[in-house]
């Protein structure tokens, strides 16, 4: 997501980037990553700055730099 900061990612391309093709499980679990995630570098997690949901899609990381 780092890689890419900025850009709106689906859940099965994170699931084929971490986990590769071979992944048999639900993409949910991606859900339950991100979660753990924020609650480590997030300040409050339910209100996310870092890690972004963009409905319909999946997830975006934002850096300092690009908030307006």
């Amino acid at each position: 997501m780092m890689r890419n900061r900025g850009m709106a990612l689906s859940r099965d391309l994170l699931v084929e980037r971490v986990w590769g093709d071979d992944f048999s499980g639900d993409a949910r679990t991606v859900d339950v990553h991100v979660r753990w995630l924020r609650a480590k570098v997030e300040n409050d997690p339910s209100q996310p700055v870092y890690i972004q949901t963009v409905r319909g899609i999946g997830y975006r990381f934002e850096s300092p730099a690009n908030q307006h």
